[in-house]
């Protein structure tokens, strides 16, 4: 049985050869990447929502490099120890897949039967998502909309994507896992110190939600050397600093030739009450 849920009926949808059906009769077909398209079409806020192609494409080779493996590797030791022997895991605004795929694979590794599914609502970055792991499912989705039953997630990760709390919440049995990472004060800061003039650190903060118990942070930090331009581009053009930099601080970048900076991430851990 899928993990996902028909967005026109709210009723379970099962994934066939070539499309998933629900029992009303609605149908969505399989994307030859393997991914699925549930966005409605009232739930889209542009043509093309979500990253665009040439942020899909810088993702997946910065992320491909294992730059933030560390990041992947605390997420794995958390789920591995939050979850039983046959969890149901979403990764909600999966991007193109680099955690979801390594979490599953991790969980395999503890001899564990996970059920997993990713969403987000580019169709670009979908696509490579769906390319790096065919046992998890994908579908193209609004994290404020999630096309998944209620009270059917065990853990729920949310890795720097909109916080869709009303959601989450309903998604998650009571007692599952909330993961919700976020930037550092010090995260990236060589690269803004290029970018800006006068560059601001992260603002840090303990915010409970309702509906939740907050359990722990857990910080993961590293510094990482990027040894030539085509890395150095990629991870400005898959931060949201691609967008909101002034051109002095894009044409500094540019003359780089390797660059040094450190990633800090936080990783907020709560359980539904």
């Amino acid at each position: 049985m899928s993990l996902f849920r028909c967005p026109v009926c709210g009723a379970a949808l099962e994934r066939g050869e070539w499309s998933y059906s629900c029992p009303a009769g609605h149908s969505f077909d399989l994307a030859k990447e393997g991914y699925v398209y549930l966005l409605r079409p009232d739930q889209k806020r542009s043509a093309a929502p979500g990253d665009d192609k040439g942020m899909a494409a810088a993702r997946r080779a910065f992320l491909s490099k294992d730059y933030y493996r560390p990041l992947l590797d605390a997420l794995c030791a958390l789920i591995c120890s939050h979850t039983g022997p046959a969890p149901t895991l979403l990764d909600a605004g999966c991007g193109e897949g680099y955690y979801t795929a390594g979490i599953f694979r991790s969980l395999l590794e503890a001899g564990k039967q996970p059920c997993m599914a990713g969403t987000d609502i580019s169709k670009p970055i979908l696509r490579s998502a769906a390319k790096r792991e065919r046992d998890v499912e994908f579908a193209v989705a609004s994290s404020f909309r999630l096309p998944v039953a209620d009270g059917r997630v065990d853990l729920l990760l949310d890795c720097f994507s909109p916080l869709a709390l009303d959601e989450f919440r309903r998604v998650l049995r009571p007692g599952g896992v909330f993961l919700y990472v976020v930037p550092a004060a010090d995260h990236l800061w060589e690269l803004k110190q290029v970018l800006y003039d006068r560059p601001y650190r992260n603002e840090e903060k303990e915010t409970p939600y309702p509906g939740f118990s907050y359990e722990t942070i857990v910080p993961v930090e590293h510094t990482i050397h990027l040894p030539c331009r085509t890395d150095i581009q990629a991870l400005f053009q898959m931060t949201p600093y691609y967008w909101k930099t002034p051109r002095a601080g894009v044409e500094r970048l540019a003359t780089l030739e390797s660059l040094s900076v450190q990633t800090a991430f936080r990783i907020h851990v709560f359980r539904k009450l």
